[in-house]
């Protein structure tokens, strides 16, 4: 059985996948934010400015930064809970076929693709800053700096695996079995993926342009896990991208503010760095994982049809 197929392992009626969906959503939208109002409450000093700090995601109560990184991971966190309880309990599906298509997850493949996309995400800041020293300001605290290094190897990969395993894999397989083919669950993740982050501090600055970036990132995590037949090198991928972008360069208009080592103080703008990663980056990851793992027949990976495996027994 290839990835999407992994879906039919379980509970399919169409109730099974509302109830999931509205647990994930009260999960991850509703339980998992009490924690940042609770401390967002304690912060404010009435109630005026509390909703006027909720319009802003409670950033400008002056919350420690790690202990706001830390409260918003924990909504993710909480979603991710709510995701696994759904597909064991409400789709009696063991989670490993929500993860991958082989028997066992492949930690080698998510750490290739932790450690790969790691030194080249690192590798390209360090380019930008000689590029442009002028434009990034030294921020190295010692104490903050390792709480958020704590923070953000501990728990940032529980939000992208949140993110990972809702669209690339359940969003996915659930709309593969429904439309019985590969190409739409694929193009229409990514857009999701993409509309997501739409309410991201960097698209009120940049503009809708940004969406290039996004949507072309769930593209490239979609691919990914289509070829690969699970989710293992997309979830390496997005940690350490996440996790690379909260301790290393920090701006005060990204969705991670934090106690980063660079500060970027250049004037928010449209440039390079917003298409190279989609256009070069990518497709070179793409080729590289391609040879690794001998990916073929991309064609029918990504776009074929899905079946209903047979239940049936060969009697020969």
């Amino acid at each position: 059985m290839n990835y999407i197929q992994q879906a039919y392992k379980g509970n399919n009626e169409w109730y099974h996948w509302v109830l999931t969906i509205l647990l994930v959503f009260m999960g991850w939208q509703f339980v998992g934010i009490l924690p940042l109002t609770i401390v967002a409450v304690m912060y404010s000093a009435n109630t005026s400015e509390l909703i006027e700090a909720a319009n802003d995601n409670f950033m400008t109560l002056g919350i420690d930064n790690n202990l706001f990184l830390f409260l918003m991971i924990l909504m993710f966190i909480f979603g991710l809970l709510a995701l696994i309880i759904g597909v064991k309990y409400i789709h009696k599906r063991k989670l490993v076929s929500l993860v991958t298509s082989r028997k066992s997850i492949d930690w080698k493949r998510f750490w290739f693709g932790f450690v790969t996309w790691g030194c080249i995400a690192v590798l390209a800041i360090i380019v930008g800053i000689f590029i442009s020293p002028e434009n990034y300001v030294w921020n190295f605290k010692l104490l903050p700096f390792l709480t958020l290094l704590v923070v953000s190897f501990l728990f940032l990969p529980f939000q992208t695996s949140f993110e990972e395993l809702l669209f690339r894999g359940y969003f996915m397989q659930g709309l593969g079995i429904l439309t019985k083919n590969r190409w739409f669950p694929l193009i229409f993740t990514s857009v999701c993926f993409g509309l997501l982050h739409g309410a991201n501090p960097e698209v009120q600055k940049l503009g809708y342009i940004t969406m290039v970036f996004y949507i072309g990132t769930g593209l490239f995590y979609g691919i990914t896990t289509l070829m690969d037949e699970g989710t293992e090198l997309a979830l390496g991928l997005h940690a350490i991208n996440n996790i690379v972008a909260a301790f290393f360069v920090t701006t005060d208009w990204t969705v991670f503010q934090t106690d980063a080592l660079y500060i970027d103080t250049s004037e928010p703008s449209v440039g390079w760095e917003m298409f190279f990663p989609v256009l070069v980056l990518y497709p070179l990851m793409l080729f590289v994982f391609s040879k690794k793992y001998g990916w073929k027949n991309w064609i029918e990976k990504l776009t074929g049809s899905i079946q209903k495996p047979s239940n049936e027994l060969n009697p020969f």
